[in-house]
């Protein structure tokens, strides 16, 4: 009976997530865009999330010129689904309406080129190709074990050890990215502007401003207080009531 009851409940649940997602779609084409990010908010509130949901809720905060909210669910929608160059082209758009123009801090060094070779796919995608691989060697070993040819056998061989290869590199890579995902804290700044101290204290002296919108990670938290780190290397402490993290 318990377990009839779950099944209804989740059944009803994901109805219920569905009716609010497809209602957000037809208040947006209606133009409504309070509405429909008030019912992808629901849909959120049910504990259901998805790239696609996260998109079409900061494009209805972007119609509604909500730079912060806008620029927090397209980078929501980033986390899920990276590769997604809709979601990216949208991102630069909503940045447009952003007062801080932050450059980045160029990377160097060896570690940089991993980053860029590893960040090209999600961490999962990586797991998933290393996962393939392993299959890929047990068909070439099973060709190699029946091969009846010594030619045969040295391409099976020489095809193995370069599966063999490729399955090492995708599981450096995954746990490479998975680590640096689970180290990586962002956030993104919902008051209209901030004062970032240069200790965790009101008193404290100015470090920086910053308005919202801005992209900004956080390194270590105190009393109320979140030391971030901004995309050029400069570091603050900001009350944590502004900004949301997203992860």
């Amino acid at each position: 009976m318990n377990k009839a009851v779950f099944i209804f409940l989740l059944l009803t649940q994901v109805f219920w997530a569905q009716n609010g997602f497809d209602k957000g779609n037809e208040l947006y084409r209606k133009g409504d865009f309070k509405g429909a990010a008030d019912a992808y908010e629901s849909v959120l509130k049910s504990k259901k999330e998805s790239a696609e949901l996260y998109f079409n809720l900061g494009n209805a905060y972007y119609k509604l010129n909500r730079v912060a909210p806008a620029i927090y669910n397209y980078e929501k929608a980033l986390l899920l689904n990276p590769n997604d160059k809709e979601i990216s082209n949208n991102l630069k758009f909503a940045h447009k309406l952003q007062i801080d123009d932050v450059k980045e801090t160029p990377k160097v060094g060896f570690r940089k080129m991993i980053e860029d070779f590893t960040s090209q796919v999600h961490y999962n995608t990586w797991a998933k190709l290393a996962v393939a691989g392993a299959f890929l060697v047990l068909l070439l070993f099973v060709g190699y074990y029946f091969s009846g040819t010594t030619l045969a056998k040295r391409i099976f061989f020489v095809s193995m050890f370069a599966a063999l290869l490729s399955i090492a590199l995708s599981v450096f890579a995954t746990i490479f990215e998975k680590s640096t995902y689970n180290m990586e804290r962002p956030a993104i700044v919902f008051a209209s502007i901030t004062s970032a101290k240069s200790e965790p204290q009101k008193e404290a002296q100015d470090a920086f401003i910053v308005h919202e919108g801005t992209k900004v990670y956080v390194l270590e938290s105190l009393d109320g207080w979140k030391k971030v780190e901004l995309l050029d290397g400069n570091q603050g402490w900001i009350d944590q009531s502004a900004i949301k993290e997203l992860k």
